[in-house]
């Protein structure tokens, strides 16, 4: 399978910023390594597996090797991908009450196989609990399998979003806007679909993360609402206007935006770009804040990322934001101590 990036660059063009891929007869290529990765975790981990023997359940994913790629030619999908796969379980005997553990490996899964040919080995650790085996190589295969083809249906579909152009309108369809009376065709020619996209019209992809943090919810949402916390864990000047309509800059105007609902200590929801992206192209960004046990929860929702910024964006969230909280957190704990 060839690596990503080595496809000819005769045939490889970058997705332009008004969407220009004319009958999407252009040959693109998406790298999905990253978010596989992250999307096999989710599928994976947690399985349980019951059964008259007892009950197992899948750990974590220990070993991840390999590479994911989507590309479009011709207005089609052509997808590769190739996975190392193992991860760990734990299981309790029903009637003994023993606990054994194990693993589960998958070395190749590949679009030259179909998953239900796709070889699955269960070992377990020295001992007995033979019955916890026989139980994961069959109901716990079975899961697995589940497990993977969710994993391959949302590559096919969440992963490849806007990767498919708007093809130009058929021969009759173009006359028929012709045709229409010069004071209404803006708003014929408008459809739902273009109603619901904000600035220019480009591929996009949805981004969503959580994050734990050591502080109450009403704390970390002052972070975000307060210009002198935000100056703070961004260490730049900032215009922070906490109100329904208010303006938001931050990183010396790398990403601005503004505030279009704000519900104290719970919900923020932000209008918002970053300088890179394509001229009046802004994301809608939705924080959500959920108290914890002496913590609280970040749920972050971003819809409208740039396809081709997705990762960047992601990069912006976790260490520009999220992990200088944790500093700026951390650095109120000691100076209270």
């Amino acid at each position: 399978m060839a690596k990503w990036g080595q496809g000819d660059p005769r045939w490889i063009v970058e997705e332009r910023a008004d969407a220009t891929n004319v009958n999407n007869w252009h040959w693109t290529e998406r790298d999905a390594t990253s978010w596989s990765k992250r999307k096999l975790k989710e599928v994976l981990e947690g399985l349980v597996v019951e059964g008259e023997a007892g009950r197992c359940e899948i750990g974590d994913l220990k070993h991840v090797e390999g590479e994911a790629s989507c590309n479009s030619r011709k207005g089609k999908l052509i997808f590769f991908y190739e996975w190392n796969l193992r991860l760990s379980w734990k299981g309790t005997v029903k009637e003994s009450g023993e606990k054994h553990k194990g693993s589960v490996e998958i070395p190749n899964l590949s679009e030259e196989n179909e998953v239900d040919d796709t070889e699955i080995n269960v070992s377990k650790k020295k001992g007995e609990g033979d019955v916890l085996k026989d139980l994961m190589r069959t109901e716990g295969a079975t899961k697995v399998r589940e497990a993977l083809r969710d994993y391959l249906k949302a590559l096919k579909t969440e992963f490849t979003l806007g990767m498919i152009l708007p093809t130009k309108a058929p021969v009759g369809q173009e006359l028929a806007t012709e045709r229409k009376p010069s004071g209404n065709t803006m708003q014929d020619s408008v459809t739902p679909q273009a109603l619901d996209m904000v600035g220019v019209k480009i591929p996009t992809v949805r981004i969503l993360m959580r994050e734990v943090f050591n502080s109450p919810a009403d704390e970390l949402y002052s972070i975000f609402t307060k210009k002198e916390l935000v100056q703070k864990f961004s260490k730049c000047p900032a215009v922070i206007e906490a109100e329904k309509g208010g303006k938001l800059q931050m990183f010396e105007g790398c990403v601005s935006g503004e505030y279009t609902e704000l519900v104290p200590s719970q919900r923020i929801v932000l209008k918002w770009r970053c300088r890179s992206w394509p001229d009046e192209h802004y994301a809608t960004v939705a924080l959500n804040f959920q108290d914890l046990v002496a913590q609280s929860e970040l749920q972050l929702e971003c819809k409208g990322v740039p396809v081709s910024h997705e990762e960047s964006t992601r990069q912006c969230w976790k260490k520009q934001y999220f992990e200088e909280i944790h500093v700026l957190l951390q650095q109120s704990k000691d100076n209270m101590e």
